[in-house]
């Protein structure tokens, strides 16, 4: 199969998994939010968080099932667990905007992961995040396509796990006070933004450090 096609069929697949991810969020807002999703968030019984719990373990588990068949090297599986995962979440979105008109805006604030803590940040943060994972994966599939090798270097890494790291604690900073907070909750766009410019430095560097 030529990248194109790969490409084109993890993009279906990541699209159908993200209509099924925003399905079941309908199905919990209209069960516990019947007037509009908003903070503070209102407490479910723990069987059904136990569930939800296992509901998102499970989406990075295909996430990473669909990297390791398309992929074959090391980068590949990198690059297209990344691919996928950026389009889930943007059209996770997108789906949610068409089924219940939500979120109303990409300032809107949302609960976006579970494990280990709750995340959570407006929606323009994780989808800032996926437009990054998005360019990095796509170079980084073409450049191996083209018979470039592109290697992580440990700069690079650090840059990456830093940039990681800044985002996620903006993520979940203080969670158990944001999550009893009136909307909009506050939220930590500068570390924010440090750790993104640092993630895209880093994934920047590492598409073009590639060798023939």
């Amino acid at each position: 199969m030529k990248l194109a096609q790969k490409i084109f069929t993890v993009l279906l697949l990541s699209i159908a998994m993200a209509y099924l991810e925003s399905a079941v969020v309908v199905y919990l807002r209209e069960l516990y939010y019947p007037n509009g999703f908003t903070f503070p968030l209102k407490i479910i019984p723990e069987k059904i968080l136990i569930i939800e719990l296992g509901r998102e373990l499970a989406t990075i588990i295909m996430l990473g099932t669909i990297a390791l068949i398309a992929g074959k090297k090391f980068v590949e599986k990198v690059a297209y667990f990344l691919f996928a995962f950026g389009v889930w979440d943007i059209f996770y979105y997108l789906w949610l905007k068409v089924f219940i008109n939500w979120p109303h805006s990409l300032l809107t604030d949302d609960l976006l992961f579970l494990i280990p803590v709750p995340w959570i940040s407006p929606v323009l943060a994780p989808v800032l995040v996926s437009v990054i994972f998005i360019l990095f994966s796509v170079v980084a599939l073409r450049q191996n396509e083209a018979g470039n090798r592109i290697k992580f270097m440990k700069s690079d890494i650090i840059l990456i796990l830093i940039g990681v790291i800044l985002i996620l604690f903006s993520f979940v900073r203080n969670f158990e006070e944001r999550l009893n907070s009136t909307s909009p909750v506050e939220f930590m766009w500068g570390v924010f933004l440090v750790g993104l410019l640092s993630l895209s430095a880093g994934f920047l560097r590492t598409a073009l450090s590639i060798k023939k």
